[in-house]
């Protein structure tokens, strides 16, 4: 058995961006979310179209700075990006990169269909090869139960996120490829959830900087009822027995934000946060349009209101700590 190196041990002169990691691709997940969540506020709301259209922006230019960014951690510290690829927690992460490619064609598709149409196929089959490459690690390798972290839910659940741009790209016959991708992230959502939720039962309790990503937990849920209810077309009780559980657990979960500045310093981790709060203002926007009463209204607006002020305050955050030079610290 190969021995896992974890990437925080990995000492050597490599400057900045040898420090930037994996996961704050999961800003652009956030990001994405939030602009397709305004932009369905604009269509159904009346709220300002420039919001939407400005947060986009900045997931799209977000996103090419970071891949530019972890080019060059690539070429100047191969090291630490195999040793973070081949971390059982970590490397998963790397499938954050591949959902933003899956996210961005929803934003991308008024400005040029066509790129719109190949950032979605990249990323689905960099989406759909990662699933495989991690669901064949874990069979290969024999895990600790210490490991089976929220974060875990990300490569191969990950999959659902496959559909929710198909309609914008107004592409033809694909509904076989949702169907794929859709059952593929509910069938192992169920196992990993449950693998996950015992874990946090009978195991050590997870480290205090691991605490933000308990949110993924919320991700089935939110990501799933949007996705399926894309994928079949109407809202069902299947669906909203998916978004009443994605209230639930957002219920469940949502104190532990509160207790973050308590109990430890702002990291990039953080972000993890985002997409879920992000997908669940949008399942709520979607719920609300079918719902069409005062009641499903209310809870969009708060999850809306909800998602904008956590993201702004992580993207004010970490840009303050770039800034400061602190990349190195909040990587940590």
């Amino acid at each position: 058995m190969s021995t896992v190196v974890n990437p925080r041990d990995i000492e050597a002169n490599i400057g900045a961006l040898g420090y930037l990691p994996v996961t704050l691709f999961g800003s652009i997940m956030g990001l994405s979310g939030l602009a397709v969540g305004w932009r369905m506020a604009h269509a159904y709301f009346g709220a300002p179209q420039w919001l939407g259209d400005c947060i986009g922006y900045v997931a799209i230019l977000g996103f090419i700075a970071l891949v530019a960014g972890y080019a060059i951690k690539l070429r100047s510290s191969f090291d630490a990006v195999k040793a973070e690829f081949n971390h059982p927690i970590a490397g998963g992460l790397f499938a954050t990169p591949l959902i933003s490619l899956l996210l961005l064609p929803i934003l991308l598709a008024d400005l040029d269909l066509a790129l719109a149409r190949a950032v979605w196929v990249t990323g689905a089959l960099g989406m759909t090869i990662f699933a495989w490459l991690i669901v064949s690690r874990w069979m290969s390798v024999r895990q600790q139960i210490t490991h089976a972290t929220p974060a875990w839910i990300v490569p191969v659940v990950g999959m659902i996120d496959i559909p929710l741009a198909v309609p914008a790209l107004h592409f033809q016959s694909m509904h076989g490829v949702m169907i794929f991708a859709l059952s593929i992230g509910l069938f192992f959502a169920v196992p990993l959830f449950t693998m996950i939720f015992s874990r946090m039962m009978f195991a050590e309790a997870m480290p205090d900087a691991q605490t933000p990503s308990l949110m993924i937990l919320v991700g089935p849920f939110a990501v799933g009822f949007s996705a399926y209810v894309t994928t079949v077309g109407q809202v069902d009780a299947f669906a909203e027995a998916l978004f009443m559980l994605m209230i639930f657990m957002f219920a469940v979960l949502v104190g532990r934000l509160w207790k973050l500045r308590g109990c430890c310093p702002f990291r990039t981790s953080w972000w993890a946060v985002s997409f879920p709060i992000a997908a669940s203002s949008t399942a709520a926007l979607r719920y609300a349009e079918h719902a069409q009463n005062g009641y499903a209204d209310g809870i969009a607006i708060f999850f809306l209101g909800f998602a904008s002020i956590v993201i702004l305050a992580l993207l004010l955050r970490t840009l303050l700590g770039i800034a400061r030079g602190e990349l190195r610290t909040l990587s940590s």
